[in-house]
């Protein structure tokens, strides 16, 4: 008798686990999208501005932002694809998002000086993208 009680509830476990981690996969790739949005728009306002003049004391630095602008453009096309990839339920999607969001997490933090505000909701949606594809590789383990 416990053996079928315990095979019936290890069927509801899987099955809820399951159902959790589709829906934790659809988070992961709804923020993914957002990243990506904040990524774009971070690029493309680096692009558009062209430099920066940094103060450090009593020196002024002048820093070209256009290469960093573009980075962070395919930074963003790259999330828009692994999204793409996690809401379709491709194996590859979850593994790529892991590095993707986790690539987007530094280039954010070298970002920092510069669009500290953009950069840390950058971060913070990537740490959420990373905890829920984890969750979902978990369950699915």
């Amino acid at each position: 008798m416990t053996g079928a009680g315990a095979s019936t509830s290890d069927a509801g476990r899987r099955r809820t686990s399951s159902r959790a981690a589709v829906v934790v996969g659809q988070f992961a790739a709804v923020m993914l999208l957002v990243t990506a949005s904040v990524e774009v728009l971070q690029g493309v306002e680096a692009i558009r501005s062209g430099e920066l003049l940094a103060t450090s004391g009593s020196e002024v630095y002048e820093i070209d932002l256009t290469v960093w602008g573009w980075i962070h453009v395919v930074i963003g096309v790259l999330l828009v694809a692994v999204a793409v990839g996690i809401l379709r339920r491709r194996s590859w999607g979850q593994v790529t998002g892991l590095v993707v969001a986790g690539l987007s997490m530094l280039a954010n933090f070298a970002f920092l000086p510069y669009y500290p505000w953009w950069s840390v909701v950058s971060i913070a949606f990537g740490g959420l993208v990373v905890w829920a594809l984890c969750t979902q590789l978990r369950d699915a383990a």
